[in-house]
């Protein structure tokens, strides 16, 4: 059990219209520290009929939310960002405690997650719309943006406060209003989160969530019901994928954030201890365990020896342990099943030719979730390894030998979030920036998310942007007002 300042973050029940209530039908589910297995407390198990209810409270209370005026809207976002920066640490402590990552890299996440709300409250004030010259002298055209209603958001486990702020916050900002379902891994910080909100003053009905270990009963009530507008999800490709199937019964507005297979590229003109250090970053962060991170490591073949070597003796300084515990740089993964598909795809990429730089151990105990740091040399195209998303702290390097050949590779895969090179020459920096088919690129750098940028992907990758000034429109809608007789 995590120890709180504040005690009353820790809840155990569903957030719905400003009640804090049990499941209808009385059932709960544990929540786990995925360091030990212990159990750190039984929450309330919703279904279809809390979804059901959550969503009619967020219909009645857009119609009063709306009407806020985005000055008003602002300063209550405003207080929920000053409120989880004063709650920092205990969110912290519950994120550490339900997934696992190192309280550093926890409380860095509050931290970025509290900037997407005050970056919202900031940017909702700035919703214009436009004049445009009619063909006709009697008429007049003008544009208007208007929420686009009752929004739904599902969220995963790996950035339990992150991933909701930046789809709640810009709701909020737009006069929407939201109902979100957590990963059941990780809804403590979702129940903390919507404490703190109400604290703010965010109205009944405006922010509800529900939590529940049935996904797909409630994911189906969020994308079948005709009253929710919008569904913005964070998740896997193929769940997107059936989701997006789903809205298309009443064609909501949709964004999604999907899967990802990273490549991270070092050209033989890079400054080798950047890359290093910006592969640490990007591969190692969270376990692995991001969307963003480094999947396929590519270094050109003067320079591959090198970077290998300086890359292991990085990963060798890295501690695993309880992310609890002092000095702990990596902690677990997020459940067995996750342990298991990564000693699974390593094991087989080690059947097929890949050889073991470092790592390469599982779990230090029955109820421990924790995979060794590990780098694979000799991985080629062919394997699996290739065109999974590891999900895990596993960094396999390829060698190319010429830029195009690097570009071939890196966008050989359906997906296109992030990608990564270190180069120094200007012209291959402009080159290859263009030709990767990628929604972000990091160039000489390994850390990209930031509130003030857009965030998402193309192809398989998703749809719609998270982030920056565009993080908003997915919560718009445009109308076009035309007015006529104006010199009859």
């Amino acid at each position: 059990m995590p120890t709180l300042a504040n005690t009353d973050l820790l809840r155990a029940q569903l957030y719905i219209d400003g009640q804090w209530v049990a499941a209808d039908c009385g059932k709960t589910f544990a929540v786990t520290n995925p360091a030990d297995g212990t159990k750190i407390i039984d929450i309330a198990d919703g279904g279809a009929v809390e979804t059901r209810r959550a969503i009619a409270a967020a219909e009645t209370a857009f119609d009063s939310w709306r009407k806020v005026t985005a000055k008003e809207r602002s300063a209550t976002l405003k207080r929920w960002y000053q409120l989880i920066i004063e709650h920092r640490e205990d969110l912290a402590q519950l994120m550490t405690a339900e997934q696992g990552k190192p309280l550093a890299e926890s409380r860095g996440e509050v931290n970025y997650g509290a900037a997407f709300v005050e970056w919202f409250a900031e940017e909702g004030r700035r919703i214009y719309g436009d004049t445009i010259d009619a063909n006709d002298p009697n008429q007049r055209i003008i544009t208007r943006k208007q929420p686009v209603g009752v929004v739904a958001a599902i969220t995963p486990w790996n950035f339990p406060i992150a991933m909701i702020t930046r789809k709640v916050a810009p709701a909020l900002a737009a006069g929407c209003t939201i109902v979100l379902k957590p990963a059941k891994e990780t809804p403590l910080c979702a129940l903390a989160l919507a404490a703190l909100g109400e604290a703010a003053g965010i109205p009944p009905g405006v922010f509800s969530v529900v939590t529940g270990s049935r996904a797909s009963e409630i994911g189906a009530e969020l994308t079948g019901n005709p009253s929710v507008r919008k569904l913005t999800f964070t998740g896997s490709t193929a769940i997107g994928k059936t989701l997006l199937a789903q809205c298309a019964e009443t064609i909501k507005k949709t964004s999604m954030e999907l899967g990802g297979n990273a490549p991270f590229i070092v050209f033989d003109d890079a400054d080798l201890d950047e890359a290093v250090r910006g592969a640490m970053a990007s591969k190692y962060r969270n376990a692995g365990q991001t969307c963003v991170c480094a999947n396929r490591i590519l270094v050109q073949e003067s320079v591959y020896e090198a970077f290998a070597q300086k890359l292991v003796q990085a990963v060798a300084e890295l501690k695993v342990g309880n992310g609890a515990d002092d000095g702990v740089t990596i902690g677990p993964l997020i459940n067995r099943a996750a342990l298991d598909k990564v000693s699974s795809i390593v094991n087989c990429a080690v059947e097929n030719g890949a050889e073991v730089l470092i790592g390469r151990e599982g779990s230090r105990g029955a109820e421990e979730n924790y995979y060794y740091p590990t780098v694979l040399a000799n991985v080629n195209e062919a394997m699996d390894i290739c065109h999974e998303e590891i999900f895990g702290p596993v960094a396999p390097l390829l060698t190319f030998h010429t830029e195009e050949e690097a570009i071939r590779i890196a966008n050989a895969t359906p997906y296109g979030l992030a990608a990564y090179f270190y180069a120094r020459d200007i012209g291959r920096v402009s080159r290859v920036s263009e030709a990767l088919d990628y929604g972000i690129v990091g160039v000489n750098e390994g850390i990209i998310s930031t509130e003030v940028a857009p965030f998402g992907g193309m192809k398989e990758s998703g749809i719609g942007r998270e982030g920056s000034k565009y993080g908003i429109e997915d919560y718009l809608e445009i109308k076009y007002v035309c007015l006529g007789g104006v010199n009859r």
